[in-house]
């Protein structure tokens, strides 16, 4: 098939690169010169494993090209994907300026057969409301459908290329089925592809990672409890975990959680709520609970030093909001990168792809490290913020030698206390009782 996709952010350049890998021609749309430029030069402007070389591969065969003439990628295509960003207004709805002028963009160089698609996060009533723009504009009713993505940050393509399940909302069989053939190489292992209204596919994104964004204050509430009461986190989480109607994923405790997804989405989906008359009551406590939560590393350190942060040597272990990724939005570290300063710490810091983003927030304000262990080179606390897999099996030896305080607080819970304590490290984690290893 032909393809456009509108905006290369992270969802359009990961849903064209995946879609040209098929078979498909595929043209990617920005209005961002610079960046087109970029990926023209076979620059990916976002860190996700996998990416650059499917990008080069295709590429290279002519089934992808990056472009800014909008006419050139719309004129021909049989499917038009939209994902342009979302972002939240003010008072937590979904701004829809960009989406709703890629729509007056590309309306009158719509093939007359074409299928509009929404990949972006958009309100339920969304595709509604471009099938209205539309028409008003053509004069004729325009086929326009719902795809959200479920897409991890980190494993991305892998979902894209063998999701649980492919979720389309359409009003008719005809755009349902040829949605279906376009996803039917992703589908050979007989995962569900699940056909719906537009308004309950657009539902589905929303609830989706609003439960899952419910799951992680739940259990991050429940760590904050245990460590008063003398219980342990993972032995509760063990205990709920084997229960076939909880189960394990997404009850791991930490420092809340961030990103583009998460914050956003449960916070647009309670502004709907409140727009129909609906308290979210479940959806603003989760809110709430996670904003809370992302200050919990800094009160510890700052408990730990008696509030006293002035001059304090601090490490930081990651910036991502979460591993395999490069994006810093909403991140759980610059919550605690603000406290640290504000007591007039001295912080140094090290990621595996996310220091440039930091560095372009907080330029010389911080240090930044070449590797983790140089990070700790005369730091009285070690904070760690994100698990990269290389924070796993340090060695701590090195580590002791290194700081000048053995102090680590652990906002992922990567280690276990008593090993910590035995090696004479005071360790602080979520949800389990602190050790002191002098």
């Amino acid at each position: 098939m032909r393809i456009a996709v509108v905006g290369t952010g992270y969802v359009g350049l990961v849903t064209g690169t995946c879609l040209a890998d098929s078979g498909n021609t595929v043209s990617c749309l920005d209005i961002n010169a610079d960046k087109i430029a970029r990926l023209k030069r076979g620059e990916i402007p976002i860190y996700e494993p996998g990416l650059e070389e499917l990008v080069e591969r295709n590429a290279a065969a002519g089934r992808l090209r990056f472009t800014t003439d909008t006419a050139a990628a719309i004129r021909d295509a049989e499917v038009v994907f939209l994902a342009v960003g979302t972002p939240p207004s003010d008072d937590g709805s979904a701004d829809l300026s960009a989406l709703w002028s890629v729509v007056d963009s590309i309306a009158s160089l719509l093939h007359e057969r074409a299928v509009v698609v929404t990949k972006s996060t958009v309100p339920v009533g969304t595709c509604a409301g471009i099938e209205r723009r539309l028409k008003q504009r053509l004069g004729r009713d325009c086929r326009v459908a719902s795809n959200p993505e479920f897409l991890k940050e980190g494993a991305a393509i892998e979902d894209f290329q063998k999701p649980d399940r492919v979720v389309v909302g359409v009003r008719t069989a005809e755009v349902g089925d040829l949605l279906r053939e376009l996803y039917l190489p992703f589908l050979r292992t007989e995962n569900p592809f699940l056909v719906m209204s537009p308004e309950s596919s657009e539902m589905t994104k929303y609830v989706a990672n609003a439960l899952l964004a419910t799951k992680i204050s739940f259990i991050n509430e429940v760590a904050n409890l245990c460590e008063r009461m003398e219980a342990d986190i993972d032995d509760v989480r063990r205990g709920i975990g084997h229960d076939s109607r909880i189960g394990f994923a997404f009850l791991f405790p930490g420092a809340g959680y961030g990103g583009s997804c998460f914050p956003k989405d449960v916070q647009a989906l309670a502004a709907m709520a409140r727009d129909k008359g609906v308290t979210p009551r479940i959806l603003s406590a989760v809110h709430e609970t996670n904003l809370a939560q992302k200050h919990v590393l800094g009160e510890k350190v700052a408990a730990h030093f008696a509030g006293n942060l002035q001059g304090r040597a601090i490490a930081v272990w990651g910036l991502a909001f979460k591993p395999r990724t490069d994006d810093i939005r909403d991140a759980p570290s610059l919550d605690l990168i603000e406290r640290l300063l504000a007591g007039g710490a001295v912080i140094t810091v090290f990621d595996p792809e996310a220091m440039e983003n930091v560095r372009a927030i907080y330029g010389d304000r911080l240090k930044y490290a070449p590797c983790a262990m140089e990070a700790l080179d005369g730091a009285e606390c070690l904070v760690i913020v994100t698990e990269w897999g290389d924070f796993r099996r340090p060695d701590f030896d090195d580590m002791a030698r290194r700081m000048k305080g053995r102090v680590i607080i652990d906002g992922r819970n990567l280690y276990q206390p008593q090993d910590l304590g035995r090696r004479g490290f005071t360790y602080h984690c979520i949800g389990k009782l602190p050790v002191n290893g002098r």
